[in-house]
């Protein structure tokens, strides 16, 4: 029997920050695209397969703007992309008080409460309740576990993020259904159920409980437990290779979120099992991503996996989320790096920045072309993460604990914090400054401390794996000593804070990333970023016995333009830009030396 504690972080355990507000830049810039894309959406469409299964419409034509693609009423997994929506609206409303997408998701919670009352008053999906007698009797249907997990997580973060207590009472009634089929199988016959894309069920049940805390939802965690996954990784055996990864990685943060409300040590060990095995022991590419067709590679054997269909968007995003939850275990900056990577070269890099459209995969063979969906066509399970994804800025920015800030993204924002009742802002902003036109580094942040009297707090802050030099910091324009020791660490200034102002200079260079397995064929990157070289064939690239990283020279240098290089001393020069600057173009990532 799992024990049933409920874990409250303690003094030194970072938790996510409150009150961030995001300020002008990049990630504001997309954060507000992707806000005007979650309005677009009328509310009948998004609801159009609860209504069907409700009884309460019916169509003997396509109707016009209705969804279509994974939401057509002929798909099986139609009604998925709603759950993202909530998720991602109610995290909008969280950070920004959007009164508007507020209102416009408390209107659909009313109506999943109209549709939970006309389906009996427990079921509340969007797909027939008999696809989990189907499952349960061998009978092929697509993941319908994976379908509803996404409803039940709109309606938990609707409750959590957005203070809707219908939501809550929607989900609480309906996981009744759960419990009371569950209940009718032995472990033996969960375990082949459960063989099916189950999605984040398990998170679903240890969030539930963490809220409620009723007995129901540990049966249930103890049901939807996934011994077929989770024992091998305890036993330190490899059950990810050419497997469906974004099968898995759901279930492990189910693990996660039940080690937090249980303090059940097995399931932080399945935790830290599956990133050594899928990230440690496995590698990625220059992106930080890993799939191929949508499976986990083989370990350090990604030179034969580059392809039309690499770096599934619902991996990276998923991926960020279980980096997220280990660094606030353990305080490790290297989940932060891992972060940061897989932001500028997934989440930004597969989002279209003037569309907000989302690409499934991003290629990363040579002459790779992105391809877009569309805003109410395709509804790609990506799609549902696209949304979300773009809203988890501020939650990532920075940490608190009892006693100190952990400045761990270096995301323009105002964070607001109340320590022993004296009220304290942050505000920090990039200063871009280019040195000189052969080498670029314009990392530059300003920080602004303002307290309402003189406090004496620690203030955290992360040094990437990319920083080319010993950082430089300066407080109210006086150098300050860090006592700097090594990158991917926080570099922790304590003092008595009022009103300061701190510049920090991170430097940044040209440099490579090999293959693993192939260690010629390299990657260019300009601090975290991937840059693509604009080239629709592989080229082999000439060092002439330089470092590769010195033939990239900056091009067209001035602070308003977006950075690009260009090759030097090649048959033909290539222009690179980064990844996440392409959108049409014909691009190839890894390139031969000689």
């Amino acid at each position: 029997m799992l024990k049933t504690g409920i874990l409250l972080p303690t003094s030194g355990v970072p938790i996510k920050a409150k009150k961030v507000s995001l300020l002008q830049s990049d990630f504001n810039d997309r954060f507000n695209v992707n806000r005007e894309y979650v309005v677009s959406l009328k509310n009948d469409n998004l609801l159009q397969n609860y209504y069907i299964e409700a009884g309460l419409k019916s169509w003997s034509s396509k109707p016009e703007g209705i969804h279509w693609g994974w939401e057509s009423p002929e798909c099986q997994l139609r009604g998925h992309f709603l759950g993202h929506w909530l998720s991602a609206a109610s995290k909008i409303f969280d950070q920004t008080g959007d009164d508007e997408i507020k209102g416009k998701a408390d209107r659909i919670i009313s109506e999943l409460y109209r549709c939970q009352k006309e389906n009996g008053g427990k079921w509340a999906g969007s797909i027939p309740q008999k696809y989990f007698d189907w499952i349960a009797s061998g009978k092929r249907v697509w993941a319908p576990h994976y379908t509803v997990h996404k409803t039940f997580m709109g309606l938990v973060d609707m409750y959590k993020y957005s203070q809707n207590s219908k939501s809550l009472d929607i989900a609480d009634r309906w996981a009744d259904w759960f419990h009371e089929w569950s209940g009718n199988y032995t472990r033996q016959q969960m375990d082949d159920i459960l063989d099916f894309e189950t999605g984040g069920m398990l998170e679903i049940w240890a969030d539930l409980y963490g809220i409620t805390g009723k007995q129901k939802y540990i049966e249930l965690m103890e049901r939807y437990d996934r011994p077929r996954l989770f024992e091998k990784l305890l036993a330190n055996e490899d059950p990810l290779t050419n497997k469906h990864a974004n099968t898995t990685i759901p279930e492990i943060h189910g693990a996660a979120r039940a080690w937090e409300v249980t303090q059940d040590s097995r399931y932080r060990k399945i935790v830290e099992a599956y990133w050594n095995q899928s990230v440690l022991e496995r590698g990625y590419f220059c992106t930080g991503g890993q799939t191929n067709a949508e499976v986990w590679s083989p370990k350090h054997t990604l030179g034969t996996r580059l392809s039309p269909t690499n770096q599934e968007h619902c991996v990276v995003y998923n991926m960020i989320r279980l980096a997220d939850y280990l660094f606030r275990w353990t305080g490790d900056v290297n989940y932060l790096d891992y972060i940061e990577r897989n932001i500028y070269n997934g989440i930004f890099a597969q989002q279209n920045p003037y569309t907000g459209m989302v690409i499934y995969y991003m290629p990363l063979h040579a002459n790779s072309v992105k391809k877009w969906g569309s805003p109410t066509e395709h509804f790609w399970c990506c799609h549902g993460t696209l949304v979300q994804a773009h809203t988890m800025y501020a939650e990532i920015a920075c940490y608190e604990s009892v006693d100190e800030l952990f400045i761990s993204q270096y995301i323009p924002a105002t964070f607001k914090w109340i320590k022993n009742g004296v009220e304290i802002e942050i505000k920090l902003n990039l200063l871009p400054k280019w040195i000189d036109t052969h080498d670029c580094k314009d990392n530059k942040i300003h920080v602004e401390i303002k307290t309402s009297q003189p406090i004496e707090f620690s203030v955290n802050f992360r040094i990437p794996w990319w920083v080319d030099n010993a950082p430089d910091f300066r407080i109210n324009d006086e150098s300050y000593n860090t006592d700097f020791k090594k990158i991917s660490d926080f570099v922790t200034i304590k003092r008595y804070w009022h009103n300061d102002n701190i510049t920090i200079t991170l430097d940044k260079k040209v440099y490579t990333v090999s293959l693993p397995d192939i260690p010629d064929m390299v990657a260019f990157m300009y601090g975290p970023t991937v840059l693509a070289g604009l080239c629709e064939e592989e080229r082999t690239i000439y060092t002439g016995g330089k470092p590769p990283g010195q033939l990239l020279r900056p091009f067209n240098v001035s602070k308003w333009d977006k950075e690009s290089f260009y090759t030097t001393e090649q048959p033909i020069n290539i222009k690179f830009i980064p990844l996440h600057d392409v959108i049409n173009e014909r691009y190839t990532i890894y390139f031969p030396v000689k």
